[in-house]
């Protein structure tokens, strides 16, 4: 059953989002605010395909510590759910993203209307220059900006680098940072065809003011933040100190 809802799900989010790509793309001569009305009526049925075909719920812990003001938003990147989850949770954002998504038809067309940010990856220092001065431009327009700091998806109980892009744009920004912790890998795994129901966990923690701290510090914090939280809410993937010598 699993399966045949993982199968259906795909078929109609495909059928959904091909019209709204085009739609989307057609808008570009329209100021951003209808850009993003636009594609808000696509999350909304993206989300309800996520119920109510999936199974699949969420909820959210520290909602109260969303700033009022545009910040950037470090969070745990494990499924595709979070990709469009957060943009429900959150104020308008944007994401920063490798430049290959921007190519594949329909959705791609439809991230390039939005102006994400894009980035090539295999060029670090212009695609550092890019994130600041994009996510600058965006933050001072009033959106906030997501950044993946491990930079690619991770499978849960898993940790890769934290990457310190955001936070420097944080700093020269002046903006605060926001650490997202969640566990929608467990029920979406990368590259998995089943998708399993069940309910998600998202939790924001507080803030991060960056008045006198370096980037690498507010990473630092993020970091311990963002991993402490998991080890909470996924607490099986994540072994006491001892079990392994003990088994």
């Amino acid at each position: 059953m699993v399966a045949v809802r993982s199968a259906l799900f795909l078929l109609l989010a495909t059928l959904l989002t091909m019209p709204f790509g085009v739609l989307v793309s057609l808008a570009a001569v329209l100021p951003m605010p209808v850009r993003y009305r636009i594609i808000a009526v696509w999350r909304v049925g993206f989300m309800a395909l996520c119920r109510y075909v999936l199974g699949i719920r969420y909820q959210v812990i520290g909602r109260e510590n969303i700033p009022a003001e545009p910040s950037v938003v470090l969070a745990k990147h494990q499924s595709a759910w979070e990709t469009v989850g957060l943009q429900e949770i959150f104020p308008p954002l944007v994401f920063v993203l490798k430049k290959e998504l921007l190519r594949v038809p329909f959705f791609g067309w439809g991230l390039a209307a939005l102006k994400m940010i894009s980035i090539d990856r295999a060029a670090a220092k212009d695609a550092l220059k890019q994130v600041f001065d994009q996510g600058r431009d965006r933050l001072s327009a009033g959106y906030w900006v997501v950044i993946f700091p491990e930079g690619t998806r991770v499978a849960p109980g898993q940790t890769c680098r934290y990457k310190p892009g955001g936070a420097h744009l944080a700093v020269r920004a002046g903006v605060r940072v926001v650490p997202v912790a969640h566990d929608a890998g467990e029920l979406w795994r990368r590259g998995a065809l089943s998708i399993s129901p069940g309910l998600i966990t998202v939790s924001i923690g507080p803030p991060i003011d960056p008045a006198g701290k370096t980037a690498a510090k507010i990473n630092a914090l993020a970091a311990a933040w963002i991993e402490g939280e998991m080890r909470r809410l996924s607490p099986h993937r994540y072994p006491a100190p001892g079990d392994a010598v003990a088994a």
